[in-house]
C-alpha cells in the first residue's frame, strides 16, 4: 500500500474534502488522527475509517488556536512516536462572504477568509515541520482552488486567500525541502459534493437551477465532466506518498483543464 505504516494527521477532516482524503489515506495503509472544530463529523469518519478495517483516532482540534494544535500533535507522537503528512482541509464558512461585488464589500469580510486560510495553514504546516525536521522526512499539504489563479467574480476575498496559500506552499517547500520535509498543495475546482460549491451556486444568478449550475462547471473541464471528490482524494493519497518524492513546492492542477499550466 502507498502509505503502509505512515503517520498522517488530517486537519478539517469533517469536511468533504478531508474526510475523504482521510479515508483514502486510511486504505493506503496509514494510521490516521482525524481532527476538526466539532468532533461529532471526525467521529464519524473514524468510525468509517475503522469499519472499513483501517486505523483512526479523532479530535477535536480548532486549527487557528496554535496551543490546540500543538497539544494535539504531542499527543500523536506520544501514541504513534512521530507525524509523517499533515493535511490542511481547512474550510472557511463562506456563506456570508461570497456573492456580494468587490465595491460593495466591507474590508473586514474582504480580510476575514484570507487571514483564517492562511493563519490555519501556517500554524498546521509550522508546528509538523517542527516534529519531522529531526527525523529529515515528512510531507505537508493542503487544498487551494481555482480561484487563486484566475478571475473569478463575487467571491470577495476567496480567490486571494487560495493564492496566498499556494504562495506559502512554496515558500515552506524552500525553507523546509532541504530537510527532507516535502511542502505539495492541490488545487481541485468544481466539486459539487463541497460546502463552498453549495456556497457558489447561492451567488449565482438568480433562476440558475443546481442542474445549469453542474452544467457550467462541467462546461469548464476538458472531459465536460466535474472532477469526484474521491479522484482527489485518490491523488492526495498518491502526493503524499514516497512514490511523489519528486513533487515538492508545486500546486497539482486537478481542475481539469479548467485552468491551463
Amino acid at each position: 500500500m502507498l502509505l503502509d505504516n505512515k503517520i498522517a494527521v488530517v486537519y478539517g477532516a469533517g469536511g468533504a474534502i478531508g474526510s475523504a482524503v482521510a479515508r483514502a489515506f486510511a486504505a493506503e495503509g496509514a494510521d490516521v488522527f482525524v481532527t476538526g472544530r466539532v468532533l461529532a463529523p471526525v467521529e464519524r469518519v473514524a468510525r468509517d475509517i475503522a469499519a472499513a478495517g483501517g486505523s483512526a483516532h479523532a479530535a477535536e482540534v480548532d486549527a487557528l488556536d496554535e496551543r490546540a494544535i500543538d497539544v494535539h500533535l504531542r499527543s500523536v507522537v506520544d501514541a504513534a512516536g512521530r507525524v509523517d503528512i499533515s493535511f490542511n482541509a481547512v474550510g472557511v464558512p463562506t456563506s456570508t462572504l461570497l456573492g456580494v461585488p468587490l465595491a460593495d464589500l466591507d474590508a473586514e469580510s474582504f480580510v476575514r477568509p484570507i487571514t483564517a486560510y492562511t493563519t490555519s495553514y501556517f500554524l498546521t504546516a509550522r508546528l509538523a515541520a517542527r516534529r519531522m525536521l529531526s527525523r529529515a522526512s515528512g510531507v505537508i499539504m493542503t487544498v487551494s482552488a481555482l480561484p487563486a489563479r484566475t478571475g473569478t467574480r463575487l467571491n470577495g476575498g476567496y480567490g486571494p486567500a487560495q493564492a496566498a496559500k499556494e504562495a506559502m506552499t512554496r515558500d515552506l517547500s524552500a525553507e523546509f525541502a532541504p530537510a527532507g520535509i516535502r511542502v505539495v498543495g492541490i488545487r481541485p475546482h468544481g466539486i459539487p459534493e463541497t460546502e463552498t460549491m453549495r456556497h457558489s451556486y447561492e451567488s449565482k444568478p438568480p433562476g440558475m437551477t443546481w442542474e445549469e449550475f453542474e452544467g457550467w462547471l462541467e462546461g469548464m473541464t476538458h472531459p465536460r465532466r466535474t472532477m469526484t471528490i474521491d479522484e482527489v482524494a485518490n491523488v492526495a493519497a498518491f502526493v503524499a506518498s514516497d512514490r511523489a518524492s519528486g513533487l515538492t513546492g508545486t500546486i497539482v492542477n486537478l481542475t481539469m483543464g479548467s485552468l491551463d499550466d
